[in-house]
């Protein structure tokens, strides 16, 4: 019996699928199907249950699982201790970010970590503030820069890096972009431009709207704020972006600020409160936590 098979089998029978679980581990499905095929014939009983659409577990697959995911924690934990114990920094680092952090450089705050720790492999990935928050509760994700539209995500500990005005965003010959500032009344039946749900800025949005006894129009929704910029630029509705994110993209757009106490999210820098945490990533959070300046005030 091999650690990466049980680590096959741990990531396959929680993804419900051979084909998600080898992403997971990035190895190529023939050879999870293999190793976790010679583990079934060490034990001497199939652990899956492979003839539906889903993968799932077989009776005994349900018995071993948690003394696999017992192992692999009694490795990582060994791992860990000796880290600790020589002061080494080495290992993996995963990062999360909202893709309206552009601002905040991630680029060159992971250039300074990698010079500082070049034994260290670093990953960024982008998601919505809750599938990010997801990620790090389930530990696939170390740190990660996440929205806030009101109290923080439950099992995490956060530091606030920005506290940011959302505000619209027309085209110059918009009719709202000779007003500098407006009330969600009077704009509560226009076409709006916004990110999906699940980030701080939809949630933000949403609840403004919904103060106001209004639902809103949201005609065009996309992850990415570069594109709300573009829609919002050849006039197709009123975009909500992040002041900072508006105000990097005043050549295209005009602002207008829209006065509602629901329009405020912040950033943050978000970990684990609970369960291990590897040197690496101990050590990333630190230098984070440095080079990410809390709002002043």
């Amino acid at each position: 019996m091999e650690l990466r098979q049980l680590e096959y089998f741990v990531a396959v029978a929680e993804e419900a699928s051979f084909t998600k679980g080898a992403a997971r581990v990035h190895v190529a499905q023939p050879g999870v199907s293999a190793q976790i095929r010679r583990l079934e014939r060490e034990l001497g009983q199939k652990l899956l249950d492979r003839s539906g659409r889903q993968v799932q577990l077989t009776d005994v697959g349900v018995a071993v699982l948690p003394y696999a995911r017992a192992a692999l924690a009694a490795v990582a934990g060994a791992r860990l201790a000796v880290d600790d114990l020589t002061g080494l920094v080495r290992g993996q680092v995963s990062i999360g970010t909202v893709a309206s952090s552009s601002h905040l450089s991630l680029p060159k705050l992971l250039a300074e970590f990698h010079k500082l720790h070049p034994s260290v492999d670093m990953s960024l990935s982008e998601g919505n503030s809750d599938h990010l928050a997801e990620g790090l509760r389930s530990g696939r994700i170390d740190v990660a820069v996440i929205g806030m539209a009101t109290e923080p995500p439950t099992g995490l500990t956060i530091q606030v890096i920005a506290d940011e005005l959302f505000v619209g965003a027309v085209s110059a010959d918009h009719p709202l972009a000779r007003r500098g500032r407006v009330s969600v009344e009077d704009v509560r039946d226009e076409t709006l431009i916004c990110l999906p749900p699940g980030t701080g800025l939809r949630t933000s949005v949403e609840a403004a709207w919904s103060a106001s006894g209004a639902t809103p129009r949201i005609a065009f929704e996309a992850s990415d704020p570069l594109v709300l910029v573009q829609l919002a630029a050849r006039g197709l509705g009123l975009a909500l972006l992040p002041q900072p994110f508006a105000r990097a993209h005043a050549r295209q757009l005009r602002t207008v600020v829209i006065d509602n106490e629901h329009l405020r999210g912040r950033l943050a820098l978000a970990w684990r409160s609970e369960g291990p945490t590897s040197p690496a990533a101990r050590a990333f959070i630190e230098h984070a936590r440095q080079g990410l300046a809390e709002p002043a005030g």
